[in-house]
């Protein structure tokens, strides 16, 4: 983006997304691996590992409803501390920048009005190369998958009240 003049803008390259999901944590945390986002992200249609990677690398091809599909190669997760970041490593049809890394982080409210909810806070840091315009539809992207996942943990929480 250019400033007149020419001069280019500087914008952050980081998009961060928060959420109070009305559902403890072990009900949202179940949906939180590579293999499972298209059962609480509306906008994919199915999730499935990808073949021939080495069995020391978790890539899970994620086909959206719209007919892109991302690779997503998963760079750390933790049980204990409830995270997971993953990198895209491929794109159909290609990105418009380098690279982006993206972590979901969930903390258990453990007092007050929100007891037994969970935070959710999703990031993403791209490349430089991204523009405004990639990190609006990140940020908007992002926003519909917190409120899926919303959905799918009270979902979960009615079928377990069964």
């Amino acid at each position: 983006m250019a400033a007149p003049g020419g001069k280019a803008i500087a914008t952050t390259n980081e998009v961060m997304e928060s959420a109070l999901i009305r559902a403890p944590l072990s009900h949202v945390w179940h949906f939180i691996k590579l293999p499972e986002f298209h059962k609480f992200w509306s906008s994919i249609d199915k999730a499935e590992h990808v073949k021939g990677t080495s069995s020391e690398t978790d890539v899970v091809k994620w086909t959206f409803k719209d007919g892109s599909v991302i690779e997503v190669k998963q760079d750390e997760h933790s049980n204990l501390d409830h995270f997971i970041t993953y990198s895209v490593i491929n794109t159909e049809p290609e990105l418009t920048y380098s690279s982006v890394v993206s972590t979901i982080r969930c903390w258990p409210v453990t007092s007050g009005e929100f007891q037994d909810c969970t935070f959710v806070r999703w990031t993403s840091k791209f490349s430089s190369d991204a523009d405004l315009g990639v990190l609006e539809d990140a940020k908007y992207k992002r926003r519909d998958a917190l409120k899926d996942l919303g959905a799918a943990a009270a979902k979960m929480i009615k079928k377990h009240a069964k």
